[in-house]
């Protein structure tokens, strides 16, 4: 009996009446698609009811490790929940996001499902916010993004591709109607998805836009009709970012380009606090 008593206070003191009271990172699953999916989940200390959802997806070949990125500080400084779902293998037994590389045509899991279907379960799990949902990610992760804003612009206030592209495919089957805020952060020196694009799919990812080509549709979708160039102070790391902002938009929507100087193919060395950044602008349309 004083076992069960200890136990119950501990879950007590542990949740409180409007959200978790102690600071955790827990691994759980979820079956979407037929497919046992799993999560990771931080849920800063004291955070209320309804708190903001920032989703992170992590690169191909990556898996969902919170420290690769460095989220979880800027979560418990600003107060919202991160969630790092974990990708499905391809035919090359990569893990990533099945946004229709060459190597995935044969892929089955559809993941603009999955992540629907892990937004509403972490609503009804643990009681986050439906309205203010937010997806970054990183390299495959922010390639996502675009699918994503392309296909299920109503699940997300705002979404934050790093090192990511728009491919060819996703421009020419966009048919949607509602505009979403997109802020991308990209090196000119990234040997990986590269600033000038590839329409030729001479890398083996398939056809895609150059980076600022990509973010000029957005921000033509979101009708936005300024466009500010701004350069900030170097970073840390010595780069220098080039701010390209359009603004003016939809509702107010913004769209933001950051163009990170002879940056490669990074998260952390971006000439910016990336974590930082990103809840700067997602803060943005938090309602």
């Amino acid at each position: 009996m004083k076992t069960l008593l200890k136990t119950l206070l501990t879950v007590l003191l542990l949740y409180g009446a409007t959200g978790v009271t102690a600071q955790e990172t827990r691994t759980e699953t979820l079956r979407s698609g037929g497919v046992e999916r799993t999560y990771r989940l931080h849920l800063p200390a004291d955070l209320p009811d309804n708190a903001p959802l920032v989703i992170v997806l992590h690169g191909y070949g990556g898996d969902a490790n919170p420290e690769a990125f460095g989220m979880n500080a800027t979560a418990d400084r600003h107060g919202f929940a991160v969630c790092y779902p974990q990708g499905e293998r391809d035919s090359r037994g990569k893990r990533g996001w099945n946004v229709g590389y060459p190597s995935q045509a044969e892929m089955p899991i559809d993941d603009v499902q999955f992540l629907e279907d892990l937004i509403g379960h972490l609503h009804r799990h643990y009681g986050l916010s439906r309205r203010n949902v937010f997806c970054t990610g990183m390299s495959n992760g922010g390639d996502m993004c675009y699918l994503l804003a392309a296909q299920r612009p109503d699940l997300f206030a705002a979404l934050g591709p790093v090192a990511g592209f728009m491919s060819v495919a996703i421009l020419r089957e966009d048919k949607s109607l509602q505009p979403v805020p997109l802020f991308e952060i990209h090196g000119t020196a990234d040997p990986t998805t590269r600033w000038e694009g590839d329409l030729t799919g001479e890398g083996g990812w398939g056809a895609y836009l150059p980076i600022p080509m990509a973010v000029g549709y957005w921000a033509a979708k979101n009708k936005c009709l300024e466009h500010r160039i701004d350069t900030l102070p170097r970073g840390a790391d010595g780069l220098q970012v080039i701010a390209h902002r359009y603004t003016g938009g939809t509702d107010g929507n913004e769209v933001w380009l950051y163009e990170t100087l002879g940056g490669k193919h990074s998260w952390k060395k971006t000439g910016v606090d990336t974590c930082e950044e990103l809840w700067r602008f997602f803060s943005r349309y938090v309602r």
